[in-house]
């Protein structure tokens, strides 16, 4: 133990990062930036011979960044056997739902199974993905001892989620506190000496599975809160109340409040997928997680209130939305960002295609609509000019990407449908959603 946390505290380790995404990626800059080797696992060759050739694939994430890593000793590989190398293996992999709204633990599973035949003494192993309570004790424990290794003594076992935001510009990864816990004593204070380095802040709880409900509870929060201003956006229009009006106003109080708004549904790698870990985990205890489950379904309803309130506004033209186009504004899950993951517009979009529209979309952010696992669409994003914006039937603001012209487009647009509370001064061909 004590040789493990030496070589972190003198910056000899070897840091591999696993899976080289929207968080492994920002986790491998900054441990290179402080003088650590670091060693990139992905099984996407793709992402590996991009990284090596100094290319960047995530937007905000620039290559001159991946370029100075590279010259100061970073690599990447698809070859596991390389973990051996490594004194950490920092797994930063995904933790999708089914079709069940289940969590696929696959790639946490697959990975771990990957790993641990070149797992060695010394090491530690440190999962960040979101899970479940008694994932790191009941999925990657018995892997990692399966070879005689014996977690505490040998090899040392942490849980420390993530908590990336990607493109807000107050917060970076050295500077968001770190939450850890270990599986015993011993892989706690490993654990700590290997992201003190790093995370400004590092704040240790009891146990792998505190660490592990404490990220629950962070993004629960965010759902169940942006679940409820929802409900009240759908409340507030029956009463021909602004509901960005009012949350505007109940933020003035400097007390007891935090403002959330509303949206045309839940994207992103975390709010969407987390709370279902927590519903599916509780089932085993006998548990009914109401609130969680209710949030669920008001937010999962808005992309078809958003459709609704389309149809609505097409109708009050004399027109019906089948055949008519309509474009998208902004397809990534948040503003300023080129991340698709669990987009809610992709979810518009696809309920306006099966109601018989033709649907198109404009993003900054995102030239080419992606390959992903459940959507496909064969599109390139529309340049936003007088006349393109004129030609469709309406155009519905999904995300309120900063890049967007909002006086051009409310110009020239014949009908807008505003899911973000862009304008608020109303007009009659801008309708909220």
């Amino acid at each position: 133990m004590k040789t493990s946390i030496a070589k972190f505290k003198n910056k000899e380790a070897l840091i591999g990062i696993v899976g080289l995404g929207y968080v492994g990626l920002p986790l491998m800059l900054r441990y290179n930036a402080i003088g650590f080797r670091v060693l990139g696992i992905d099984i996407d060759a793709s992402k590996v011979s991009r990284l090596n050739a100094g290319e960047s694939y995530i937007e905000h994430i620039a290559e001159e960044k991946i370029k100075h890593a590279l010259a100061s000793g970073f690599e990447a590989t698809t070859e596991f056997s390389r973990a051996a190398e490594c004194d950490a293996l920092i797994l930063c992999v995904p933790t999708p739902l089914n079709k069940y709204r289940e969590p696929d633990m696959s790639f946490v599973i697959n990975t771990t199974d990957a790993l641990k035949v070149f797992m060695r003494a010394g090491q530690v192993i440190s999962l960040e993905s979101t899970t479940y309570p008694g994932t790191t004790q009941e999925e990657l424990l018995p892997r990692v001892q399966e070879s005689g290794l014996v977690v505490g003594e040998d090899i040392f076992l942490v849980y420390s989620p993530e908590r990336e935001d990607p493109g807000n510009p107050d917060f970076e990864t050295r500077t968001i506190p770190k939450i850890i816990g270990g599986d015993t004593t011993a892989c706690l204070e490993v654990g700590v000496a290997l992201y003190e380095q790093a995370i400004d802040k590092v704040v240790s709880v009891s146990s792998t599975k505190a660490a592990e409900m404490t990220k629950l509870l962070e993004n629960i929060h965010r759902a169940v809160n942006i679940g409820l201003v929802n409900e009240m956006k759908i409340v507030a229009d029956r009463m021909g109340i602004d509901i960005f009006e009012v949350v505007d106003a109940a933020a003035t109080k400097p007390f007891g409040f935090t403002p959330y708004y509303p949206g045309p549904g839940l994207g992103g790698h975390c709010i969407p997928i987390d709370p279902f870990y927590l519903t599916w985990k509780a089932r085993e205890y006998g548990l009914h997680t109401r609130f969680i489950e209710l949030s669920g379904e008001v937010n999962q309803a808005m992309p078809e209130y958003v459709l609704g309130k389309l149809m609505d506004g097409l109708n009050d033209s004399g027109k019906a939305l089948k055949g008519s186009k309509i474009l998208v504004l902004g397809i990534a899950y948040k503003k300023n960002v080129d991340d698709m993951r669990e987009s809610p517009s992709v979810e518009i979009m696809e309920l306006i295609e099966a109601k018989g529209g033709v649907v198109a979309y404009a993003d900054p952010h995102v030239p080419v609509f992606p390959k992903m696992r459940e959507h496909h669409f064969d599109l390139s994003s529309e340049d936003l000019s007088p006349n393109s914006i004129a030609s469709f039937d309406a155009v519905v603001l999904a995300t309120d990407h900063d890049k967007f012209d909002y006086n051009l487009i409310k110009q020239y647009a014949k009908l807008i449908i505003d899911s973000r509370g862009k304008y608020r001064v109303p007009a009659k061909h801008i309708i909220k959603a």
